[in-house]
């Protein structure tokens, strides 16, 4: 029985328990058990905090777990990353009081609050710079207002957090993070374990794709083709209208409405686009 780790609470829970259901896995239910056993596909899920998850993992205790980028990497440990799971996206930002002249270069002998401190120092190391960093767990954007910090390093999403407190990013990201699959580095996946990836990774395909069905005039088939290739080309069955065939192929969600618009000057009719719910590529 394989053993994963998954975030205990917060959005990346959520986001989480979310596709590993519709990926067949057995869900924690209502009762916050800190384990859940999934006998039916031989798993047990183990709930911890986003920031263990990668200690866990590194030292082999559990096999793999769902973490933020940042989290594993500001843990010091070894692990692989062994797949992007595209929700959680955030990036890591010095910020300071918006109106203020910063740069990166002006940190050196500053007080920088964070929650994320190997993440940063391992940042002002690689730049050369010498600066105090001091570790906050929590409401690290009122550091500055408090007198505690000059500035922040925090993972800003939306950046709403920040205005909220008068604060405005500077200089480059420090790191762009998403929620994602870590496994011990050096260690190879099981069968089993690539099961979960590849069932995890149908639910996250279904998920940017739509299914498109249109009847479209066989003199126009070879350019709506082009418009719709599909992954492997286009399914396409006789009408019993002469001269017309059906077509259906998966096109990516985002580009949908796009796609339909140029279908549409080709003349296709009865253009329909329906979810997906699981894909497997």
């Amino acid at each position: 029985m394989i053993k994963i780790a998954v975030p205990n609470k917060g959005s990346l829970s959520e986001a989480a328990l979310d596709i590993l259901s519709e990926a067949g896995y057995k869900g924690r239910g209502h009762n916050k058990s800190l384990n859940v056993v999934d006998k039916n596909n031989d798993v047990e899920f183990f709930f911890l905090r986003p920031k263990d998850i990668a200690i866990y993992v590194s030292q082999g205790v559990l096999d793999m777990g769902i973490t933020g980028r940042d989290l594993a990497l500001d843990s010091r440990t070894k692990f692989n990353e062994v797949l992007r799971l595209g929700f959680g996206a955030s990036t890591f930002r010095y910020a300071a009081p918006a109106g203020e002249e910063w740069s990166v270069e002006k940190l050196e002998g500053k007080t920088i609050a964070t929650s994320y401190p190997n993440l940063v120092r391992d940042d002002l190391r690689a730049r050369g710079i010498e600066a105090k960093v001091i570790r906050l767990d929590g409401a690290v954007e009122i550091s500055i207002h408090l007198g505690v910090a000059d500035v922040i390093a925090d993972v800003v999403s939306t950046g709403t957090t920040l205005r909220q407190q008068g604060l405005a990013p500077f200089g480059e990201k420090i790191l762009s993070s998403e929620a994602i699959v870590i496994k011990r580095e050096g260690q190879p996946l099981s069968a089993e374990e690539e099961t979960v990836l590849s069932r995890i990774q149908g639910i996250l395909h279904a998920r940017h794709y739509l299914m498109l069905d249109y009847n479209v005039a066989k003199s126009n088939l070879d350019a709506a083709s082009r418009v719709t290739p599909g992954l492997t080309g286009p399914t396409v069955s006789p009408l019993a209208r002469e001269g017309w065939v059906a077509v259906r192929a998966m096109v990516p969600r985002k580009r949908a409405n796009h796609v339909m618009d140029e279908l549409l000057s080709l003349g296709a009719e009865a253009i329909l686009a329906s979810d997906l719910r699981i894909a497997r590529f």
